[in-house]
C-alpha cells in the first residue's frame, strides 16, 4: 500500500475532521504541510498536529511543500481561486462540501480538472456517518421493494460565526448538501425536477436563509421531501423511506424496517460511523484512483449532480417555479 503525503489548505474547525480521521492511518497518509494566510490559526493547528511544514502563501505552499495530494478546507467563496493553482500544479485534490456554492463554477472546476487530467474529489462524508449507505445496499436486497417516496427532516438551532454570516446560500448549502447527496444514493436515481421555498428567520443573524422545504422528483418516479430549519427550539433528525412491501425510519445511527400491521420494527440495524472515519474514507477513494485509474464514486463529475439539485432548489425558491433537470443536471 502507497503512502502519500498530504498537505491541507486552510487551518479552520472543519479541518479537526482530517487530521482526525487520517491519523488512524499512518501506513497510508502522512499530514506533512499545513496553509493559512492567518499565521496565528496556522501555527496553533499545526503545532496541535505537529505538522512540520507550515505555508501563509499558496504558491509557496505548492512549489516547496513537495505533498501528493492536497486537501481542501477554505470557504466556498474563494473555491476556485485556490483549486485551480491545485489543479494546474498536476496536484490531485479532496475538497470539502459543497463542491462549489453554484454549479456554474462546479462545473468550471470539474471541466478545468478534466482538461488537466488532474482528479478532484468531495467530502461527501455524511454517505457513510449517516446510514445512506446500509439503506442503499438494503433497498438494493429488495427488502421494502419498490420506493415511492422519501421524508426527510432535519431541525435544530444554529447560529453560525465568521464568514458563513454573510453566505447568501446558508442553510442548504451547509446541511441540504449532504441530504441530497444521500437521496441520490439511496435511490441510484437522478433528479429531474426540483421546487423549493426558502425563509429567513429573525432567530439567526445570517444573510442567508435558515429554513427550507424542497420536493425532489427523481427518475424513479420517487419522491424526495425535506424540510430544514437552523431556527428550530428542537432538534430533530429522522428519514423515512417509503416502499412498496415496507418502510424504513432512520435516525443518525439507527434503522428501523417496518412490516404491514406491525407496531414494533422487524429488523433493526446499527450505524456507527464517525464523520471523521467517512472523511478518511472519502480521500482513500481519490488515492485508490490515482492507483487504478478508475474515477472514484466521490469524484467531482458525480458531485455536480448533487450540487445540481442544491442549485435548483436556490433558483426555484428565487424565482417560484418548478426548476427541471435532464439526467440530473439543471436544463
Amino acid at each position: 500500500m502507497k503512502k502519500y503525503k498530504v498537505g491541507i489548505v486552510g487551518a479552520g474547525g472543519v479541518t479537526e475532521l482530517h487530521f482526525v480521521g487520517y491519523k488512524e492511518h499512518p501506513e497510508r497518509i502522512e499530514i506533512t504541510a499545513l496553509c493559512d494566510p492567518n499565521p496565528e490559526a496556522l501555527h496553533a493547528k499545526a503545532d496541535k498536529y505537529g505538522v512540520p511544514q507550515r505555508f501563509t502563501d499558496l504558491q509557496d505552499f505548492i512549489q516547496n511543500s513537495g505533498i501528493d495530494v492536497a486537501v481542501v478546507c477554505t470557504p466556498t467563496s474563494i473555491r476556485k481561486q485556490i483549486v485551480f493553482p491545485l489543479l494546474e500544479a498536476g496536484l490531485p485534490v479532496f475538497v470539502e462540501k459543497p463542491f462549489s456554492d453554484t454549479l456554474a463554477e462546479a462545473t468550471e472546476i470539474t471541466e478545468k480538472a478534466q482538461q488537466l487530467g488532474v482528479p478532484i474529489s468531495i467530502n461527501q462524508n455524511f454517505r457513510r456517518h449517516f446510514p445512506f449507505e446500509l439503506i442503499k445496499n438494503k433497498i438494493a436486497e429488495g427488502i421494502i421493494g419498490k420506493v415511492t417516496s422519501i421524508l426527510f427532516t432535519n431541525l435544530f438551532f444554529r447560529q453560525d460565526v465568521g464568514w458563513r454570516l454573510e453566505c447568501e446560500r446558508n442553510a442548504l448549502s451547509v446541511m441540504g448538501i449532504h441530504w441530497f447527496d444521500g437521496f441520490r444514493q439511496i435511490l441510484g436515481s437522478e433528479a429531474v425536477s426540483v421546487v423549493c421555498q426558502n425563509r429567513s428567520s429573525s432567530a439567526i443573524h445570517c444573510v442567508g436563509e435558515t429554513d427550507a422545504t424542497v420536493q425532489v422528483v427523481f427518475e424513479n418516479n420517487a419522491v424526495a421531501t425535506y424540510v430544514q430549519s437552523f431556527s428550530s427550539t428542537i432538534n430533530r433528525t429522522e428519514m423515512i423511506v417509503i416502499g412498496e412491501t415496507g418502510t424504513i425510519v432512520t435516525l443518525y445511527n439507527k434503522v428501523d424496517l417496518y412490516r404491514k400491521g406491525e407496531k414494533a420494527p422487524s429488523e433493526t440495524w446499527d450505524n456507527q460511523v464517525s464523520r471523521e472515519v467517512a472523511t478518511y474514507e472519502g480521500l482513500n477513494h481519490l488515492l485508490t484512483s490515482l492507483e487504478t485509474g478508475v474515477e472514484a464514486p466521490n469524484s467531482s463529475r458525480d458531485n455536480l449532480n448533487t450540487i445540481s439539485i442544491l442549485d435548483a432548489a436556490y433558483v426555484s425558491a428565487n424565482e417560484q417555479r418548478i426548476v427541471q433537470l435532464k439526467h440530473g443536471v439543471v436544463v
